[in-house]
């Protein structure tokens, strides 16, 4: 469970960091550039925190969802311009919080569950899998867009 957690942060990253300045605002089926990728994942991975967390410490409560790609072309948020470090940080530094965190959970809290304001029931086990996976498809998306 861990593994494939660590293993996708992991290659989240060496996909970014293999990439030129130049490759950050190329888009060549016309979506989200790597530069608004980089910054997407940041921001979800720190939805994902506070997520974990609340899984955690208080099962049965609401998590939110929002607007990603209103939060994507929002002016104000940048995800158009602004520099990719900081969001880099963000993505390792939260990554590897949780993943601490993560080896800690016990067969049990596996189903602990809070309600997903636009998905419904959200157990901690579909946390897992969806943020191990999360990096990975947009390191995937990243590299089509190249």
């Amino acid at each position: 469970m861990v593994t494939a957690y660590i293993s996708g942060t992991e290659h989240f990253l060496a996909v970014v960091g293999k990439l030129s300045v130049d490759d950050l605002d190329k888009s060549k089926t016309g979506g989200w550039t790597p530069r608004q990728i980089i910054h997407h994942v940041a921001d979800s991975e720190a939805q994902s925190y506070a997520r974990l967390r609340r899984l955690i410490a208080e099962p049965g409560t609401e998590i939110s969802g929002y607007d990603e790609g209103g939060w994507g072309e929002n002016q104000t948020l940048g995800y158009r311009v602004l520099p990719i470090e900081n969001s880099l940080a963000v993505t390792a530094a939260v990554r590897s919080a949780s993943a601490d965190i993560l080896k800690r959970v016990t067969q049990d809290q596996l189903a602990n569950s809070c309600t997903h304001s636009e998905a419904g029931e959200f157990t901690l086990e579909r946390w897992i899998t969806v943020y191990s996976k999360h990096p990975v498809d947009h390191a995937d998306q990243i590299i089509a867009e190249l």
